[in-house]
């Protein structure tokens, strides 16, 4: 497959990066990871090289050939509609409303309340400790994926995956918050349908191969 140059600017836990990483791996398509330090020396997204790619000083971005492309889901889109075979949208305009529906449940309605620089703003602007900030992540996370479970559970639609039998976007949105859920340690026992899809995902080896403690930029 001849695809041209792929760049992905990503950091190894962010979860919209890791979303563009899932998306990448199912569609098959090569691609070199950039690492770019949302920490280190107060963030590497905001030195000027990096801003002049993305203004809001976010990542991931995705360079193919000299295209600039940000924001992660209208890049795996870009991907999907680039690359027509393997699709990460079902064939029905009924049912990519609904996957668009439950990928846009997380990714605009509980990723941004567990964002980097919000929690960076609750704890150096507003003074909140780590205990109250953790809690907060904690509260909207649950709240979150407490709504996501009930559109997933005995539901027709919802098969192996969140919609049917193969992966689709909402897949790729699902299981980097569940990551970012357990790493605040939120219960996730009230959530069995989310457990059992992200376990299906997680033994695909794109899934797998996307994990940020595989990254070459993870810290172990």
């Amino acid at each position: 497959m001849n695809t041209g140059s792929i760049r992905l600017y990503s950091y190894w836990r962010s979860s919209a990066a890791y979303r563009v990483r899932i998306a990448l791996n199912l569609k098959g398509l090569p691609y070199e990871i950039v690492p770019v330090h949302l920490l280190k020396d107060g963030g590497e997204q905001h030195k000027p090289a990096y801003a002049d790619l993305n203004p809001q000083e976010l990542v991931p971005v995705l360079l193919h050939g000299n295209r600039i492309l940000r924001q992660s889901m209208a890049i795996i889109e870009y991907l999907d509609e680039t690359w027509p075979d393997r699709p990460l949208m079902p064939t029905t305009a009924r049912d990519r409303q609904r996957v668009r529906a439950i990928a846009q449940m997380i990714a605009c309605d509980v990723h941004p309340l567990n964002n980097l620089r919000v929690l960076q703003y609750l704890e150096n602007t507003l003074g909140l400790a780590q205990e109250a900030r953790d809690a907060w992540v904690r509260h909207w996370v649950a709240a979150g994926l407490s709504a996501v479970e009930q559109v997933l559970e005995d539901n027709p639609s919802t098969g192996t995956f969140c919609d049917g039998e193969v992966p689709t976007l909402a897949d790729c949105c699902l299981v980097p918050q569940v990551y970012n859920a357990e790493r605040f340690k939120v219960d996730m026992t009230p959530y069995p349908t989310i457990r059992r899809i992200v376990g299906e995902c997680l033994a695909l080896d794109a899934f797998d191969k996307a994990r940020p403690e595989h990254q070459p930029d993870a810290q172990r």
